[in-house]
């Protein structure tokens, strides 16, 4: 079956990726991003293409009159730290920028939403490892805050509207499009650095650990979702713990031995462990992660180096 499907953030580094398989199983694809963080070449050809903000008129007006059957939603605030520093822009655009969509989708047309959801920003410091679905959720920032308020909404829909709805509790993505700059994405900002001959900076020990999902294994778990019949939440992770000294090394090894190793003071309220458990994603959706850490890496360095050399 083909769909017509709206992915908001389609423009930036998960979203575009995943757009991209949508339109190769030949669904209808639109892209809704205001590019203040994408890039117009991250844009599947054959894409339409609204430069829009989610939180605005002109963006409900969009889902009203285009009818799409799914909305697949990346669009977000995404940076932890600003949450922090300013809740109310955190709730503004993930929030108020979702229910805008929504509202509009309900009563024309919409009938699944697939949502990017956060695997280590809405669990907290875990009680056990590794962090399943039934774990409790502890969000220590707005961001993680406002992730977990969608996914209450989305039940709502469900209950309220008969929407279903796929919530895709991510690891930490990593891959090609990454954006280095910001905060998010440790992969991105320690290659960009190491390629152009200087020394990233680990906050504190560097212990801290994370799970890091390559953004194709991402992908893959959104068709599955797209496929999948009902409704649920599931997370999209390794299973396997990596600390950020490991992360370093790894890359060092891949882009330049003679790489010092720095360390600075830990950044105030950082998250000592995240690693997801998947065994609810490979039971319904029959999705488990394919890219080993190693093989992703390598893969991210190789699309650094070609963009910086382009």
């Amino acid at each position: 079956m083909k769909h017509k499907i709206l992915v908001t953030g389609g423009a930036g580094f998960i979203g575009s990726h995943v757009a991209d398989a949508f339109r190769a199983e030949g669904h209808e694809v639109h892209v809704m991003d205001d590019f203040s963080g994408g890039r117009e070449e991250n844009v599947p050809e054959g894409a339409v293409v609204h430069r829009l903000d989610i939180r605005s008129d002109e963006a409900a007006a969009v889902v009203r009159r285009e009818r799409y059957d799914v909305l697949c939603h990346h669009a977000a605030q995404m940076d932890v730290r600003r949450s922090v520093a300013d809740p109310r822009f955190d709730a503004d655009v993930n929030l108020l920028g979702f229910l805008n969509l929504m509202e509009a989708g309900r009563e024309h047309g919409l009938k699944k939403v697939i949502f990017a959801s956060t695997g280590g920003a809405i669990y907290g410091e875990p009680d056990y490892v590794p962090q399943d679905e039934a774990h409790p959720l502890r969000p220590l920032s707005p961001y993680g805050i406002t992730k977990l308020c969608t996914e209450k909404y989305l039940f709502f829909y469900r209950a309220q509207y008969g929407i279903d709805y796929v919530s895709l509790r991510y690891a930490n993505v990593y891959g090609p499009r990454q954006n280095p700059h910001g905060e998010a994405g440790v992969v991105a900002i320690f290659t960009e650095r190491m390629l152009a001959g200087r020394a990233p900076v680990i906050n504190g020990d560097g212990l801290q650990t994370r799970d890091y999902v390559y953004v194709g294994d991402v992908v893959r778990a959104n068709l599955a979702a797209l496929a999948y019949d009902g409704s649920g939440i599931f997370n999209v992770g390794t299973g396997v713990e990596t600390n950020v000294v490991e992360l370093f090394r790894a890359l060092r090894a891949l882009i330049d031995p003679s790489v010092p190793e720095q360390h600075a003071p830990a950044k105030p309220g950082e998250q000592r462990r995240s690693v997801l458990g998947y065994a609810r994603a490979r039971q319904e959706l029959d999705w488990t992660p394919q890219v080993t850490l190693e093989e992703g890496l390598r893969r991210t360095v190789e699309w650094f180096r070609k963009r910086r050399a382009a």
